[in-house]
């Protein structure tokens, strides 16, 4: 059961079809902390993102994932974990353009609670596995 007085950790991937998101919490079990999962959020791009370039594509990711998952992130301390440091640059971007700009005042309720943290794509699992699995399962990838 998740404990909103504990942490979370939200891992977050795209790809070229659409986002993924895995939110974990570590819990004391039988006395032996252990990372599992509270739930996975997914989405398929809109038409609209469909001209995204990786960063922004990366970036979605931040906004929508909290905004979904609010009701455990909202006055809770969480990590990010993503393999983009495309991430960190939509929270220092200087001049943002329009779409952006409006990103960055989305996460705004959660920059005091969020950490945003780098992971490489191989260590990076969680959300990294999700959206791999959806290409190979998708009928029209021959992958």
């Amino acid at each position: 059961m998740p404990d909103c007085n504990i942490p979370f950790k939200l891992y977050i991937d795209a790809w070229q079809d659409g986002l993924w998101e895995a939110l974990n919490q570590v819990q004391n079990i039988d006395d032996k902390p252990t990372e599992g999962p509270v739930c996975y959020i997914s989405r398929q791009r809109k038409p609209t993102e469909g001209r995204y370039v990786s960063r922004e594509i990366e970036s979605l990711c931040l906004v929508w994932g909290p905004e979904k998952l609010n009701y455990y992130l909202n006055r809770s301390d969480f990590e990010v974990i993503t393999d983009s440091n495309a991430v960190k640059y939509l929270c220092n971007m200087k001049t943002p353009n329009e779409h952006m700009f409006r990103w960055q005042i989305a996460i705004q309720e959660y920059r005091g609670n969020m950490t945003i943290v780098h992971k490489s794509g191989n260590i990076h699992k969680n959300a990294d596995g999700l959206s791999k699995w959806s290409l190979a399962n998708n009928l029209q990838n021959p992958a």
